[in-house]
């Protein structure tokens, strides 16, 4: 390396490389975006020249840049300038809910929508009624959405701007709550009907307005180490925002797109295309297509052999077993067609029931094109039984592990499912002794994009609020933060690129203001990121 100068070098820290367990190195030197060279400080001092920025850790600790392998940064952006957010820190009771509604609707011209996002009725005081939502917005359409993305609240002057009224029928795979007793509508709505509000509220949306957005959703999420995100259910309006921002020199975050099949069209438009996962480059990459049939288990919606228990909702059935929004035969179709085309197939499954189902298409891909290292992937794959966890290793799938929900859900889960059925709410444990790749994620916004909170639970098996999650399936800190890096990078074909700190790979990284692999457990979730680096230029400082 005579002669070679380093454009970045990190030394005199604790670089965790991830490439073999518990191997750490006191230096790292990176050029044209790519590790140059990794070992002591005394190897690496060579590689410094005039114009090589240099950091001095002094000691502090060196992780790979997270791996965020299912978020939804693109419907965050999209969001942020017209919608409210109404998740639990900003309103902690109802009445602080209808009174943030009421004020916005106070600064919104009559008629104009009013939309929220990120309630959590189970940490805000429950859902609004239909009436409190009119009084609180009596000249505006209001929506609420749900955290989880599968629920809404509707009040009377939104459903008229629909045109939906206590006749209307439910649309396929959704459902308008209606009192059980008078038949009237309660405000609430499930899966597809709330799409009928969310289309159209979005309509307005444009390429650019999201690409603004986006600028701030990845200098907000870049104090979290995250270097890579996967942006699932990506639409044509977020791909397009996409290519912008990369042309512009706008895109500071590495992006995988996963191809909506939720916009009718779209993954049909791919296919005849011939494009392929892996089509892109460094910045921005088409990772695969994805569909989703299951729904929320803290909503109370995603399908379980077994009805839930605790509280219902007014108005849900009863037994409540949940819903698949596809139909099967119609899901194994479009599947196969983008396996057979080269794209890699994710398909959400929550509850038993649900996975079962996505498993049922994969399997139906394989049968009809055998492929020997496809990586088809089952999105959020909770509730993992014994009996789903032989086919999922039989068949060679990913687990896509909700990660984030077992932080910001957990107490959800287990009043909704019960104690016992934590045993099985992703089991980490079991999975990485049986060999089965469940890599972490977010799910962002639905939970909080700080994989650090999610990997406290994924060690402690615990809530935020402390909820009991089966101690049975904790993990070590190394083996949390693989689900967030390696596995991460695993799940989209890109382990040759990133997800450990080998020379020749990204030189994306993050520095942590203490060291993740010795303090206590439950210290976990203060760990504050001081340097995020993607391909060697800081991308934030704290």
């Amino acid at each position: 390396m005579a002669g070679i100068a380093a454009d970045t070098v990190l030394r005199s820290g604790r670089i965790a490389t991830l490439e073999t367990p518990n191997r750490f190195v006191q230096a790292l030197a990176a050029r044209d975006g790519r590790i140059l060279a990794l070992g002591d400080d005394d190897a690496i001092e060579p590689l410094i020249g005039p114009a090589t920025e240099v950091f001095d850790l002094g000691g502090r600790t060196v992780i790979p840049g997270i791996v965020d392998s299912h978020c939804h940064p693109d419907s965050h952006a999209a969001r942020l300038a017209r919608w409210h957010d109404v998740s639990p820190a900003r309103v902690p009771s109802r009445e602080a809910l209808l009174d943030r509604i009421a004020r916005a609707a106070a600064q919104t011209p009559p008629g104009e929508w009013v939309a929220c996002y990120r309630l959590n009725e189970n940490k805000s005081g429950g859902y609004p009624t239909l009436a409190e939502m009119d009084a609180a917005a009596p000249s505006h359409p209001l929506f609420i959405l749900r955290t989880d993305g599968h629920i809404g609240l509707a009040n009377s002057r939104a459903f008229a701007t629909v045109g939906i009224d206590r006749s209307a029928p439910d649309p396929a795979f959704g459902r308008f709550d209606r009192h059980p007793e008078t038949g009237a509508l309660t405000g609430l709505c499930r899966e597809t009907a709330a799409h009928v509000f969310l289309g159209e509220i979005h309509a307005a949306d444009t390429a650019d307005h999201i690409a603004e957005g986006l600028v701030q959703v990845f200098e907000d999420w870049a104090r979290h180490g995250i270097t890579t995100v996967y942006n699932s259910l990506t639409p044509r309006k977020a791909i397009d925002a996409y290519q912008r921002m990369h042309a512009s020199g706008r895109l500071r975050m590495r992006v995988g797109i996963i191809v909506s099949g939720r916009e009718d069209g779209l993954v049909e438009s791919f296919v005849r295309a011939g494009i392929r996962s892996g089509f892109g480059d460094d910045w921005l990459r088409v990772i695969g297509v994805e569909w989703c049939p299951d729904c929320s288990t803290s909503g109370r919606t995603a399908a379980y052999y077994q009805p839930y228990v605790g509280t219902p909702i007014e108005g849900e059935p009863v037994p409540n077993t949940g819903i698949l929004l596809y139909d099967l035969d119609d899901l194994k179709r479009r599947a196969l067609a983008a396996h057979r085309a080269g794209l890699l197939v994710m398909i959400e499954g929550v509850g038993d029931r649900g996975i079962d189902f996505a498993l049922d298409a994969i399997e139906a891909c394989l049968a009809e094109h055998p492929l020997e290292d496809h990586r088809m992937r089952v999105e959020h794959c909770c509730y993992v039984t014994p009996q789903l966890q032989d086919r999922i290793a039989r068949l060679g799938v990913v687990d896509s592990s909700a990660t984030g929900f077992m932080h910001d859900l957990g107490e959800a889960y287990r009043a909704n499912r019960g104690a016992e059925a934590m045993r099985w709410m992703w089991p980490h444990r079991t999975l990485i002794d049986r060999g089965i790749p469940a890599p972490g994620h977010s799910d962002a916004m639905v939970c909080d994009p700080n994989p650090f909170l999610a990997m406290w639970s994924m060690v402690n098996r615990r809530a935020q609020t402390g909820a009991d999650l089966d101690a049975r399936e904790a993990v070590t800190i190394e083996e949390a933060l693989r689900a967030y890096t390696s596995l991460g990078a695993y799940s989209g074909r890109e382990e040759h690129l990133k997800g450990t700190l080998e020379v020749g790979k990204l030189a994306d990284l993050a520095v942590l203001d203490r060291d993740l692999f010795t303090i206590a457990a439950d210290e976990i979730r203060d760990v504050r990121v001081d340097l995020t680096l993607v391909g060697g230029q800081v991308v934030h400082r704290r």
